[in-house]
C-alpha cells in the first residue's frame, strides 16, 4: 500500500477551469468552500498591529500558543459547559486539515482499521488515512446523510481504531442531533475506540447549535474534536485551528507535530485570539447568509437535482438524474460556464451527485442554477 495518495479528481477539474478562462469563458466558480465573505474587522486589525511587533517573527513554540489555546478553551467552555486545560487538553493547529492527518499518525499503527465517515466523506480524509498506511471501512449514508452505524458489521467494530465524524458536514450538509453523537460514543466505549470528531462548520448551522460530542458525560477520556477558523469567520487563507479533547491523544499529536512543524506565525495566534471573541451574532450573521442562499438554490433547482435538505454548511448535496456520470456532468457544466464539485471526488458513494458551494452572491447563485437547469434538461 503505497503512502502516497494518488492525484485527486479535482485536478482535472480544475484544468478544465484554467481552460476556459484561456478561451474567455465567465466562469461562476461554486467548486471550492472558500467564502467570499469578509472577515470580521477586529481580527485584522490585530494581525496588523502584530505585523509592526518585532517579537512576532520568531519560531513560536508551545508557550507561545498558550495566549490561543487558553482563549480557544474559554470558547469551547462558553459555547457549551466544558473546562478544559489549555495546557494538556488543548493544541493549536495549523488548520484543522493538517490536524487531522497527523492525529491519525500519532493515535495509530501501519494497516489499523479507520472507520471512516461513509462512501461520502471530505476527500482529505482518504487521503490522510493512505499516509497513515491504514485501511478504511466505509459506512454507508442513511437517507438524512448521516453516516449509518447500524450498518457496520460487528467484526469491523472490534478491529477498528478510530471513528471519524464529520457534523455539520462537508460535503453534504447533513448535521447530527446529540443523541447521534451519543450512540457514537456509546459504540467508542464498547469497542476501544477513539472518535474524532472533525468540526470545522460549528458555527454554520442554520438554527440553534451544532452539537459537540466532546460535551457529552465522560467523553474526554474517547473524544478528539477538531476546530478551524477557516469557516466560522471566513479566514480559510491565514491556516489556523486547534484540537481539544483527550490529553493522551493531544500529548501524542503534540509529539508528532514537533517533528514537522514550529505551530503557525505568533501574528496570526494573535488575530485567533481575537476571531474567538467574536460577537456570536456576528458568526450567526454569516450562518444566515448561506442559510438565505441554500434556501434560494435549493427553489431554483427544484425538479432539477435532487437536493438533501440545506440544514447547514455553505454547500448544497445535489443527486443528478439517474445514470448520469458526475465528472463528466461537471466537465460540460465548465464549457458553460459554471464549476461545481463532482460527487466521487468525495468517496465512491459520492458518484453521481455534486457538490455545489455557496460562495457567490444570490445575484450569481440564480444564474448559475439557470445554467445548471439547462445543463440537466
Amino acid at each position: 500500500m503505497s503512502r502516497v495518495p494518488e492525484a485527486s479528481v479535482f485536478l482535472v477539474v480544475d484544468e478544465a477551469k484554467r481552460k476556459a478562462r484561456e478561451k474567455g469563458i465567465r466562469l461562476i466558480d461554486l467548486s471550492i468552500g472558500s467564502s467570499d465573505l469578509l472577515p470580521p474587522a477586529e481580527p485584522l486589525r490585530t494581525l496588523r498591529e502584530a505585523l509592526s511587533d518585532p517579537s512576532t517573527y520568531g519560531y513560536c513554540l508551545k508557550s507561545c500558543t498558550l495566549p490561543f489555546l487558553e482563549e480557544a478553551s474559554r470558547w469551547y467552555q462558553g459555547r457549551y459547559g466544558v473546562r478544559l486545560d489549555p495546557r494538556r487538553e488543548a493544541l493549536a493547529l495549523i488548520g484543522s486539515q493538517e490536524g487531522l492527518a497527523h492525529l491519525l499518525l500519532a493515535l495509530t499503527e501501519p494497516q489499523d482499521l479507520l472507520l471512516l465517515l461513509p462512501e461520502v466523506a471530505y476527500p482529505s480524509y482518504f487521503g490522510a488515512a493512505q499516509v497513515a498506511s491504514l485501511k478504511t471501512h466505509l459506512i454507508p449514508l442513511r437517507e438524512d446523510g448521516l453516516a449509518d452505524l447500524s450498518r457496520v458489521p460487528e467484526y469491523v467494530w472490534k478491529e477498528a481504531k478510530i471513528l471519524l465524524l464529520n457534523y455539520p458536514n462537508n460535503p453534504t450538509g447533513a448535521l447530527a442531533d446529540w443523541a447521534y453523537f451519543e450512540e457514537a460514543l456509546s459504540l467508542a466505549r464498547k469497542h476501544g475506540l477513539w472518535l474524532i470528531h472533525d468540526n470545522p462548520y460549528v458555527d454554520q448551522v442554520y438554527e440553534g447549535e451544532a452539537p459537540s460530542p466532546l460535551a457529552l458525560p465522560g467523553a474526554k477520556g474517547r473524544v478528539v474534536e477538531l476546530f478551524s477558523l477557516s469557516k466560522s469567520y471566513n479566514l480559510a487563507g491565514f491556516r489556523l485551528g486547534f484540537a481539544l479533547g483527550n490529553e493522551e491523544a493531544i500529548a501524542r499529536l503534540e509529539r508528532v507535530k514537533g517533528v514537522i512543524d514550529f505551530n503557525q506565525y505568533a501574528g496570526i495566534l494573535r488575530m485567533g485570539i481575537a476571531a474567538l471573541r467574536t460577537p456570536r451574532e456576528v458568526t450567526r450573521g454569516f450562518a444566515q447568509v448561506y442559510q438565505k442562499r441554500a434556501l434560494g438554490m435549493a427553489e431554483a433547482l427544484k425538479g432539477a437535482l435532487d437536493l438533501l435538505s440545506p440544514k447547514a454548511t455553505m454547500y448544497l448535496w445535489g443527486k443528478l438524474p439517474q445514470g448520469m456520470d458526475d465528472l463528466e456532468f461537471t466537465l460540460s457544466l465548465v464549457e458553460r460556464g459554471v464549476a461545481v464539485a463532482p460527487g466521487r471526488g468525495f468517496g465512491p458513494g459520492g458518484r453521481g451527485h455534486v457538490r455545489i458551494a455557496l460562495v457567490q452572491p444570490m445575484e450569481t447563485l440564480q444564474e448559475a442554477a439557470r445554467i445548471l437547469r439547462e445543463a440537466l434538461d
